[in-house]
């Protein structure tokens, strides 16, 4: 029997030998006999075996196919340490909201062009990047969003878009070559529009669940405020109802917009709990001994790299430089150099540095986290 790599998988080579199964967003790692037998799949003559166990693993996780498959694969090429495995893509500084929480601030109009976005988004695949984020600002807003959209089927990565859902529509979703949409929502009517404007929620919901009905998966991003403390029960429910398929949880940092907005600014004891309502693993995963941020790369709207987009005022380099060059300038953060010896410092991994910065402690705890945990 012949057996062909799906069209929605693609083999990566980690840390360890893996497979990403894009639609899925599942990544299994390999031993060296099936990543070399899944390496043969992946040639449009495919290879021959005989069922068995894990084949037939295979067959039920999506990742083989008794079809011929025709599609580009991208380049196998082993990965340093730490790998870089989601990007956080700013394409545009415009947006047409004005959040009362925003870290960005006052905004203006740089944006890449595609052409840069194609060189980013090219060397972010022959790093074995799994996971871009396309977000802004307002990506939908990118003047030439056409054709960065029309670029995005060239590439084996799982590619989401992060938007307000304020000009989601039947036009956008039509044409949309990204596997995930995920939606700012910031509690029940009343507290998400005391941060982002009068009627801006109604139109968030409506976007999810006209994207939900066009096929595309669905996720939320939700940060914590005093407005919506009593509000999670109520979203937990509302979005099991529309399908959505992750709930990112995040307290907002004291910078940008939030910092003229005092009333909208949270303790660690109060907001901290809040997080555990979360679903979603996001692109701040670690390993055994390192901090948040360990795989993640931002690209700025002015073509700068940082080590996430809080960092864009002390950026690694420019993309120019390559992702690769600005990579390893960053350093990762061990857990043995924070001062912090509580049981829970492999479960939090230290929480977010830049939150703990400023709180006046960047080698120390995110108590943020420490809240969630202690509680």
């Amino acid at each position: 029997m012949m057996y062909f790599l799906s069209e929605g998988s693609v083999l990566k080579w980690l840390e360890a030998p893996s497979v990403y199964h894009i639609r899925g967003d599942e990544l299994y790692e390999l031993d060296d006999e099936g990543f070399e037998f899944l390496r043969r799949c992946s040639s449009p003559l495919g290879c021959e075996s005989g069922r068995n166990e894990f084949v037939d693993y295979c067959l039920a996780e999506g990742i083989l196919t008794a079809e011929p498959v025709s599609t580009r694969r991208p380049p196998l090429i082993q990965s340093f340490f730490p790998s870089l495995r989601y990007l956080e893509l700013q394409i545009t500084e415009k947006c047409n909201l004005n959040c009362k929480h925003c870290y960005i601030g006052s905004r203006g109009r740089s944006e890449l062009s595609p052409a840069r976005i194609r060189r980013v988004l090219t060397e972010f695949e022959e790093m074995q990047g799994l996971r871009v984020l396309i977000t802004g600002g307002e990506p939908l807003l990118h003047s030439r969003f056409g054709e960065i959209n029309e670029l995005l089927p060239d590439f084996q990565v799982r590619k989401i878009l992060c938007t307000n859902g304020m000009m989601l529509d039947e036009v956008i979703l039509c044409n949309l070559h990204v596997d995930e949409i995920q939606v700012s929502v910031d509690g029940l009517e009343k507290a998400h529009e005391s941060l982002r404007g009068r009627g801006t929620f109604g139109i968030a919901i409506e976007s999810l669940g006209r994207a939900r009905d066009w096929g595309f998966e669905v996720s939320v991003s939700t940060m914590v405020h005093p407005g919506n403390l009593q509000d999670f029960n109520g979203m937990e429910k509302l979005f099991q109802e529309l399908g959505v398929k992750d709930w990112t949880i995040d307290i907002p940092c004291i910078t940008g917009n939030l910092k003229d907005n005092t009333a909208f600014q949270m303790s660690p004891e109060q907001g901290g709990r809040f997080l555990a309502y979360g679903t979603a693993g996001g692109v701040h995963g670690s390993a055994s001994g390192f901090g948040c941020g360990l795989h993640l790369l931002c690209v700025t709207p002015h073509g700068l790299a940082a080590k996430c987009a809080f960092y864009s005022n002390s950026p690694l380099g420019r993309i120019e430089e390559g992702l690769r060059e600005c990579r390893m300038r960053m350093k990762p953060v061990r857990l043995e150099n924070l001062k912090c010896d509580c049981e829970h410092i492999e479960s939090c991994r230290g929480g977010c540095r830049f939150r703990a910065e400023l709180l006046g402690d960047p080698q120390g705890k995110d108590r943020y986290r420490c809240s969630l945990l202690l509680s």
